[in-house]
């Protein structure tokens, strides 16, 4: 009689254990990262990313919601020259305009100026081995691009971003 309950509860405890363990794991899985675009404490219209994922093209999505970036001189706006501003692809706010655009020879839309700083945040992105400085929408937390300190004057900035976490809006 003991020998039988030793060989059902051995077995009967793995499955408990791993039964706990797997809830435990979607627990953690379904829990909002600070900082992400999820995360509305900190980003006042975050949403969820099935709600991206509905809204954005797959290029756009996969650079604004998982922080990707797309090839240079392969993107829609990096060699764009017409007049008008750069809205978000995911709202529609101004972000850049036309008149801060400028050739950085990297392949990838550059500006040296936001329209109203206030709509952009700056993060500290440690992706990739390095540390840089992450663009992203403030209103959702979205990823823009990155900012670097070897632009021209009058600011000296580069706002290095994704065409495809953009859209052009001409002027007439």
């Amino acid at each position: 009689m003991i020998m039988r309950i030793k060989i059902i509860g051995w077995p009967l405890l793995f499955l408990q254990i791993a039964f706990l363990s797997a809830c435990g794991q979607n627990q953690a899985h379904n829990r909002v990262i600070p900082g992400s675009s999820e995360d509305v404490k900190t980003f006042p219209e975050a949403k969820p990313n099935t709600y991206w994922k509905k809204i954005l093209s797959p290029e756009a999505y996969e650079i604004m919601v998982n922080k990707g970036t797309e090839r240079p001189f392969n993107n829609p706006y990096w060699n764009n020259h017409e007049q008008g501003i750069y809205v978000s692809a995911a709202t529609g706010k101004p972000l850049f305009s036309s008149d801060a655009k400028f050739d950085s020879g990297t392949g990838w839309p550059s500006f040296f100026k936001p329209i109203d700083p206030k709509l952009i945040m700056i993060v500290k992105d440690y992706s990739e081995g390095m540390e840089r400085d992450e663009v992203v929408e403030r209103s959702t937390g979205l990823h823009l691009g990155h900012v670097f300190d070897d632009g021209p004057a009058p600011t000296g900035l580069r706002y290095c971003l994704d065409s495809y976490a953009l859209k052009f809006i001409k002027t007439k």
